[in-house]
């Protein structure tokens, strides 16, 4: 009889083992019957097994193996009965618990004779005080299980065997292994126990297999994570959880809380055919429920509320600081709050709860532990405790010693708050940033962003803290650090000029200042990391007032409008304002004077530079002038222009301030936009979305509301390119008809005339020339704002729509554009596009064949697809270039657009379409793993979570490989991988 796979991940095996074990019920002779049956597998060794203990760690899924092995048997026709230990009415337990156990079992077994097999037990019950009286009691409990057995076949299970008393699992120790009931199987299930504990002792020893669950694999988790959604999830998703539980990440309960807690929260959204997580993923937690935290974190027992309070307390403790068993210990009062939780801690570091390094240092095993534990009342107030800690250092080095030698004690300061005094958390807390800087760059800024907490804007301190922490923090890419300064630079530069001027002149410090203003520049250079825009609607109003002062600083905010971070604003600023840099300091943010910039802050030649790249050929060429003549090279010049028609200002800083000042590390919004422009030029399209959907779920999970626009634009192109329409308009939705960047006006393009297309009952003539003149009114408000960069794209396909439209007139129109576009723009990017266009519209094969050669140098895979169809069109060998684009095409997996103008141009000049590839060539890696998957029984929906693509991209990918192979089904493709006529073929590498 053919076995249905488990509901179960990754549990199919164990499930199947422990229904082999309840099928042998009835002795030799029941199980030969239930072999004729069809119930026994044939399995020896499961067949000889009387008795099995399922154990596994917390949340493993022994009772949901169990109960689905026991569901299986039930359907086949057996019986299966649960040893209710649980409701013994002596709590010590024991063998009276368990004979009462045994007469609950008797009483479901109907067949007559429950009277007499109860009366023959109570009356051993009855002798059992005296001399072997127990050892009685316990032959005659086997003996009348056996003897029901014989009757009326039947299993037993039961489970939670770790919670059974001592007393209990001895007794039951002892009669299945000396009175064993013939017939009866019984499976257990239970956590293994710490040494010493008795029914780790006992019940182990009474089974003859022990089945362990190990922990799911990676793969399994994010197969369980797509069972538990519902939908395909984004690969960061499951990543996070994994990382959120360390070792309980293979532990599917606790993989369900995570994501319980999520869906509680609504921190999961759907985008673009994924799940996606819009919390940070250090904010994973289990569900906040005591009892369930106790039962999956503790080993080997619940704890008590006490314990889970006192944890709650130390959760506290440990996010906003690092806590050392030192720092519990040191307290003087034993009958303090801090003593109480070094008390704590030592039990459960004995539970292994909580972690302690050699230095120390305390950590919790499990994050999302910790992260629940703070959602829970906490019987103390922590920040007193921080401030304990503190005070229990202090007062023995005083602060400034306290803060030089122990600089951690910087983050008790920061928690602590307003617990204590300015003259304490000051010196203190600048000893610890000047301390740390040498080895820890990010305590030190921590330390500096604590210190501006108490010090006033007029304190002669705080311009160069600020200055201090700004560099710090640009130097290793953090720019959410940057902008959190904002606050106290704004205080900072409203103090009245003849205030600041006089302190000025106590401290002999002229630069305070020019600090200020490079400090602004360095906020705003962090706010356009991120796409945040002080011309937005809902920026704060304050800080436009602040960049007013700071003329150097408008100049660079200006620039994200450009970029299509926001709405465009002027470039203007008095004539050498911001020229000149801050003066050396000692700090990483410090730089000498020079044009060039001081660090990662651009210079303002610089910034017009970058803002320059996306206009004219003219404005380009008088900010390249004003540059030192040595300072960029043409190669970088030309990134700077191809970045800047792509919208990627991480892209034209690299450019311009080179390897040695720009830090293209962290995690910004600019950063991630950088690497999805990359992956879709080099045709990583998959990439490129999951980098799209972390940008989008960024400005949803604490990012400035309307992040990312080119990055959405980018995204619907990229679907539209696959024949996503649907996802293309999800993409392109919520971006605002106002903004008219050409990325923005191109995708639009593409989805207005290919939905026109889709539908040909809406008059398609009439929705291409609709998509054409809204194209062109998206055109002119580029030109008008000063977008030229990138221009070109969305005029080369309004040409290739007028071309197939057989619209000469507006061809001509369109081409005129275009070159005029290259007079006035003057970039390679658009001289490519002049090419193409002259092979589209006149059939000149050298001039296409010349901007291959340019696209294929630059790296542009989907203009090379451009390229290769023009070509196929004009060349003088259309099959090779129609191969070509088919290959380059399968790579990016593009759709219906792309193919019906490939196959129009196959048809036009009489040449067939290539199969993707020789069927004698090998498969590719991810082609073997999707068979692999397919031959494990893995649906559609599960393959897409693991691939992270969407199901119709697998149904694709199927069809091709049905063609490759030679198969009809999945049946026959899993048939031909697992008896190896793939491999004969020499389709497998390696085989």
């Amino acid at each position: 009889m053919q076995q249905q796979p488990s509901p179960l991940v990754g549990r199919h095996g164990e499930v199947e083992d422990v229904a082999e074990a309840l099928r042998t019920t009835g002795g030799s002779a029941a199980g030969a019957t239930a072999g004729t049956a069809g119930l026994a597998t044939g399995r020896t060794a499961g067949a000889e097994a009387r008795t099995l203990l399922v154990t596994g760690g917390a949340g493993t899924g022994k009772t949901a193996v169990v109960e689905q092995a026991r569901q299986m048997v039930v359907q086949e026709g057996g019986r299966v009965l649960r040893f209710g230990w649980e409701s013994g009415e002596d709590p010590a337990g024991g063998t009276a618990a368990l004979t009462d156990a045994v007469c609950g079992v008797l009483a479901k077994v109907h067949d007559g004779r429950l009277p007499a097999r109860i009366a023959a037990v109570r009356r051993e019950q009855a002798r059992a005080g005296g001399p072997g009286g127990e050892v009685a009691l316990l032959s005659t409990l086997g003996e009348v299980l056996a003897d029901a057995a014989r009757e009326v076949p039947f299993a037993l299970i039961l489970d939670n065997t770790e919670r059974m008393p001592a007393r209990t699992a001895s007794a039951l120790g002892l009669l299945l292994r000396t009175f064993r009931p013939a017939g009866v199987p019984v499976v257990m299930a239970g956590r293994p126990m710490s040494p010493g504990h008795v029914t780790a002792a006992q019940l182990p020893a009474a089974a003859d297999r022990v089945l362990e669950l190990p922990p799911l694999s990676t793969a399994e988790v994010g197969e369980l994570v797509v069972r538990r959604l519902g939908r395909s999830v984004e690969p960061d998703l499951v990543t996070a959880v994994l990382a959120s539980l360390g070792p309980l990440a293979g532990s599917p309960a606790a993989v369900l809380s995570v994501l319980a807690s999520l869906e509680e929260r609504g921190g999961l959204l759907e985008l673009d055919g994924q799940v996606c997580l819009t919390v940070p993923e250090g904010g994973l937690r289990l569900r906040a429920d005591a009892a369930e935290l106790g039962r999956l974190c503790w080993p080997d027992a619940s704890p008590d509320a006490g314990t889970v309070a006192a944890a709650a307390v130390l959760a506290g403790l440990v996010e906003r600081a690092e806590v050392r068993l030192e720092d519990l210990h040191r307290a003087k009062s034993p009958a303090g709050p801090l003593e109480a939780v070094g008390r704590t801690v030592d039990r459960l570091v004995a539970d292994r709860v909580v972690t302690v390094s050699q230095d120390g240092r305390i950590a919790f095993a499990v994050p999302a532990l910790a992260a629940a534990l703070r959602t829970l009342p906490a019987r103390a107030e922590v920040r007193s405790l921080h401030a304990t800690i503190t005070r229990l250092v202090t007062d023995r080095l005083g602060a400034t010693a306290a803060g030089t030698r122990r600089p951690r004690l910087a983050g008790h300061v920061a928690a602590a708050g307003a617990m204590l005094d300015d003259s304490l958390a000051v010196p203190l807390l600048l000893a610890a940033a000047g301390s740390s800087v040498r080895f820890n760059q990010a305590w030190a800024v921590r330390s500096y962003h604590s210190v501006l907490r108490h010090l006033p804007p007029h304190d002669p301190r705080t311009p160069g803290v600020l200055h201090e922490s700004a560099g710090l923090s640009l130097g290793h890419s953090d720019h959410i650090g940057v902008l959190a300064l904002a606050e106290p630079l704004l205080a900072c530069l409203d103090v009245p000029h003849g205030e600041e001027r006089e302190g000025r002149e106590e401290r002999g410090n002229p630069g305070d200042r020019d600090g200020l203003e490079w400090v602004t520049r360095a906020c705003a250079l962090s706010a356009l990391h991120e796409h945040r825009t002080p011309y937005a609607e809902d920026a704060d109003p304050r800080y436009r007032a602040a960049l007013e002062r700071v003329p150097a600083g408008a100049v660079l905010a200006a620039v994200g409008g450009r970029y299509g971070i926001g709405p465009s604003a002027p470039m203007t600023s008095r004539p050498g304002s911001g020229a000149q840099e801050p003066g050396s300091g000692t700090g990483p943010g410090s730089g000498p004077r020079s044009g060039s910039g001081s660090g990662p802050v651009p210079s303002v030649a610089e910034v017009r530079l970058v803002a320059a790249a996306v206009g004219s050929g003219a404005e380009f060429e008088r900010a390249r002038l004003g540059m030192p003549g040595d300072a960029l090279g043409e190669a970088a010049l030309d990134r700077l222009r191809n970045a800047a028609a792509y919208g990627d200002l991480a892209g034209a800083l690299e450019a311009v301030l080179g390897e040695q000042r720009y830090v293209a590390a962290g995690e910004s919004t600019a950063v991630r936009y950088h690497s999805m422009v990359r992956d879709y030029l080099t045709g990583d399209w998959d990439s490129a979305l999951s980098c799209a959907r972390r940008i989008e779920t960024r400005g949803r999970s604490g990012g400035a509301a309307g992040v990312g626009q080119p990055a959405r634009a980018l995204a619907a192109e990229i679907q539209l390119m696959r024949g996503e329409l649907g996802r293309a308009r999800e993409w392109l939705d919520p971006i605002p008809d106002s903004v008219c960047h050409p990325l923005v006006a191109r995708a639009r393009l593409g989805v207005r005339y290919w939905s026109g297309q889709a539908d040909r009952a809406l008059a398609g003539r009439a929705s291409a020339d609709e998509a054409l003149e809204a194209a062109r009114h998206d055109v002119r408000r580029a030109r008008e704002s000063g977008l030229l960069a990138g221009l070109d794209r969305v005029l080369l396909r309004m040409l290739s729509i007028t071309v197939r439209g057989d619209s000469p007139e507006a061809t001509r129109r369109t081409l005129e554009e275009l070159e005029a576009l290259y007079e006035e723009a003057a970039s390679p990017m658009t001289y490519e596009a002049v090419l193409v266009a002259r092979g589209m519209v006149h059939g000149d094969a050298d001039s296409a064949l010349a901007a291959y050669r340019l696209v294929q140098r630059r790296v542009d895979l989907p203009l090379s697809v451009d390229c290769c169809q023009c070509l196929t069109e004009v060349g003088d060998d259309p099959q090779v270039w129609l191969d070509e684009a088919m290959r380059s095409g399968h790579v990016l997996g593009m759709g219906r657009p792309v193919r019906s103008l490939l196959g129009a141009a196959a048809r036009r000049r009489n040449v067939s379409i290539p199969r993707r590839r020789a069927a004698r060539a090998g498969l590719t890696d991810r082609e073997v793993r999707l068979i692999g998957m397919v031959s494990d029984g893995s649906t559609n929906r599960q393959i897409a979570a693991r691939l992270a693509c969407s199901e119709k991209t697998v149904e694709q990918r199927l069809s091709r490989l049905f063609q490759r192979t030679g198969c009809r089904s999945r049946v026959e493709l899993a048939a031909a991988w697992l008896d190896g006529s793939l491999a004969r073929q020499g389709l497998v590498p390696g085989h």
